[in-house]
């Protein structure tokens, strides 16, 4: 910020570093802000010495990062104003004037301003916003989601994270939402399912996810999905806090009901196939001492949480034992114990068999008697 000022411009920390500090919350990324060009950006930022690195990750659109010594990225980008934009992308024009720069962002909360001495500007009136934990739309509801109707889901995100518990959703935002969720057609599966996946990890995103359903959005994006087990599946992690103190993503995801979850959000093969894991399991009988030692001690709690939720069950407290339990066994039969005797496909079919019979005996039968086993 320093060299930006030797060099006569404006630099300014903005949006959600700033935002997060006056919450007292953990800082992830410094996003600065100048009304530097782009190729005055990317000359200060490729003179600010040794160790340092100037990447154009979005020059076209006035973006640079400055990567430090230590590989920390400063995004820094041009104030920018919206010249067009089709509901997922915008044309914009560069500008020397801040407040042309918080018109284009999309919540009050998210427009501080604050340069390197720490003094703060609040050009749309955020600081009212911030202080009552409430979510806003910068102006017009209808004109900011229309500028990008991922916005849509960005309300609700931030109204989980951010929002004041208990208050529910901004009233003129939530109608806006709901009277252009149709929008959400226009953008693409992979940001909708960053947006969703951000959302699900907040501490207690169901009742957002509830208004979602009611408003319609929820089905725009999930057809058939529901905050019900949802609901009730939060409230299981709670009990089990100590045990399992991390919520799951892709057991939350599961608790959704939605057909082809992983599909719609575009989500990574790994958490897929982890989704149909827990999905699978839970709506089984399988014992949670064959969780437990199949899946892994979290794992299996997991899959016994998305059971009791989808059942309205409590939570039991043996189940998670036997679960514990499961999970510390090693199966004490190896394939060179039944050979020569079992070769080929008949080997693994007798392993296999042994290993179940021993799973309920309780881990109790030994090597001998499971060799000897008729």
């Amino acid at each position: 910020m320093a060299a930006f000022e030797a060099a006569g411009q404006q630099i300014h920390a903005v949006g959600g570093c700033v935002r997060d500090t006056a919450l007292d919350r953990p800082v992830q990324d410094v996003d600065l802000s100048t009304d530097a060009l782009p190729e005055v950006t990317e000359r200060i930022a490729g003179g600010l010495g040794q160790g340092w690195k100037a990447v154009p990750t979005g020059i076209d659109h006035g973006t640079l990062t400055a990567v430090s010594p230590k590989g920390r990225p400063f995004e820094i980008t041009t104030f920018r104003t919206d010249v067009e934009t089709d509901g997922r992308h915008a044309t914009v024009a560069f500008s020397k004037q801040l407040s042309d720069d918080a018109m284009r962002r999309d919540f009050t909360v998210n427009a501080f301003y604050v340069d390197r001495t720490g003094r703060v500007q609040d050009p749309v009136g955020g600081s009212a916003d911030l202080k009552a934990r409430r979510i806003r739309f910068i102006g017009t509801p209808e004109a900011r989601i229309e500028e990008d109707y991922l916005r849509i889901l960005r309300f609700f995100r931030f109204t989980a994270s951010h929002g004041a518990p208990g208050a529910g959703p901004d009233v003129e935002g939530l109608a806006a939402c709901a009277a252009l969720a149709e929008g959400l057609e226009w953008i693409s599966r992979e940001r909708i399912g960053a947006e969703m996946t951000r959302l699900l990890a907040v501490a207690d995103p169901a009742p957002v996810v509830g208004t979602m359903e009611q408003s319609g959005v929820l089905w725009r994006i999930l057809p058939g999905a529901g905050v019900r087990t949802l609901s009730v599946l939060v409230h299981l992690e709670g009990m089990v806090q100590a045990q399992v103190p991390v919520a799951d993503l892709a057991t939350r995801l599961a608790s959704l009901s939605c057909d082809e979850v992983a599909e719609r959000l575009r989500l990574s093969k790994a958490l897929a196939r982890k989704i149909e894991r827990v999905t699978d399991a839970a709506g089984s009988t399988m014992p949670a001492r064959e969780l437990g030692y199949r899946y892994g001690a979290t794992d299996a709690l997991h899959c016994l949480l998305l059971r009791w939720a989808t059942l309205t069950a409590p939570v039991d407290q043996d189940a998670i034992d036997d679960a514990t339990r499961g999970a510390g066994q090693s199966f004490p039969v190896a394939a060179a114990d039944l050979m020569p005797q079992y070769q080929g496909r008949a080997l693994g079919e007798r392993l296999q068999r042994l290993e179940q019979l021993w799973i309920d005996s309780r881990f109790t039968l030994t090597k001998a008697e499971l060799v000897s086993h008729p």
